[in-house]
C-alpha cells in the first residue's frame, strides 16, 4: 500500500524528511490497521488510505510542533488504542523510550503485533487503566512527555495524564475545535494536579477541513498522592 501524501505533507508541515524505511513502516502500519479493523477488532472508523495518512499518521506527528523528543525521552501514550500518537512518533523518533498504555486486551494484542512487525524496540506495552497506572510506582511521575488523543474531555484527562508526568515534564492533549473551551473547564483540575497551561497550538492538516489543536501542559508541582482516584471516578466526578 503505497503512501499517497504523507511524505510531502510531513515535509511541508514539520520539515520532516521520511526515510525509505520510515515510509515502508507507515505503509505496513496502514495495511495492518485496515486488515485488523476489518477482521479482528474495531480499531478505527477511519479506513480511507489518505485519511489514515492525514488524520492518524500526520496528526500524530504534529506533536513535534509543540514538544521536541530528543534521544531517551520517556514518553507514554495514554489510551493508545490503535497506537496514535505514540507509534508514528516512535517510527520517526527511534531513540525515544515509548510506553503504550491501553486497557483493552485486544488493542494491546494489535499494538504488540505492529511493534514486532515493524521491529520497533524501546516500546513497552502497559495493559492497565490510566487510574491504575497513575498509582503504580513504576509509572507514577516517571515520564518526560505524556500524550493522549481522543480519550476524554480535559478536566477528566488531566487526572489521567498529570500523575504520570514528572515535575518539569509536559503533557500534550491532541484535540479538535473544543480545545479552548476545554482549557477553560479544566483550569481547576490543572491547578489541583500540579499542572499549568503552557501553550495552545493550532494545526492545519492537509485534506482535513477542521483545525486541530495541541494543548501543552507543564507539570510544575507534584500531584497530590490521592490522585488519580479509583477507576471510573474521574469520568463520573470530574475535578
Amino acid at each position: 500500500m503505497a503512501l499517497l501524501k504523507l511524505p510531502q505533507a510531513a515535509h511541508d508541515l514539520l520539515s520532516l524528511e521520511l526515510s525509505a524505511d520510515q515510509q515502508q513502516a507507515f505503509e505496513r502500519y496502514a495495511h495492518e490497521l485496515i486488515a485488523w479493523n476489518e477482521a479482528r477488532v474495531n480499531l478505527t472508523a477511519i479506513t480511507d488510505p489518505l485519511a489514515i495518512e492525514m488524520r492518524h499518521f500526520l496528526d500524530s506527528l504534529s506533536v513535534l510542533r509543540a514538544v521536541p523528543l530528543p534521544p531517551n525521552t520517556r514518553v507514554i501514550d495514554v489510551g493508545a488504542g490503535a497506537g496514535f500518537p505514540g507509534l508514528p512518533l516512535r517510527i520517526v523518533c527511534p531513540t525515544i523510550q515509548l510506553s503504550l498504555l491501553e486497557a483493552t486486551g485486544k488493542k494491546i494484542t494489535f499494538l504488540e503485533h505492529v511493534a514486532k512487525l515493524l521491529n520497533l524496540n524501546n516500546v513497552k506495552l502497559v495493559n492497565l487503566r490510566a487510574e491504575e497506572a497513575g498509582q503504580e510506582p513504576a509509572y507514577r511521575e516517571q515520564y518526560d512527555v505524556v500524550l493522549a488523543r481522543a480519550v476524554a474531555h480535559l478536566p477528566i484527562l488531566a487526572e489521567y495524564l498529570l500523575p504520570l508526568c514528572r515535575v518539569g515534564g509536559r503533557c500534550v492533549a491532541l484535540k479538535g475545535e473544543s480545545a479552548a473551551a476545554e482549557i477553560g473547564a479544566a483550569e481547576h483540575a490543572l491547578k489541583l494536579l500540579g499542572g499549568r497551561l503552557a501553550q495552545l497550538t493550532a494545526v492545519e492538516l492537509p485534506h482535513v477541513a477542521e483545525t486541530h489543536y495541541l494543548i501543552v501542559i507543564e507539570k510544575i508541582a507534584a500531584t497530590p498522592p490521592h490522585y488519580p482516584r479509583r477507576p471510573g471516578i474521574p469520568s463520573k466526578k470530574p475535578l
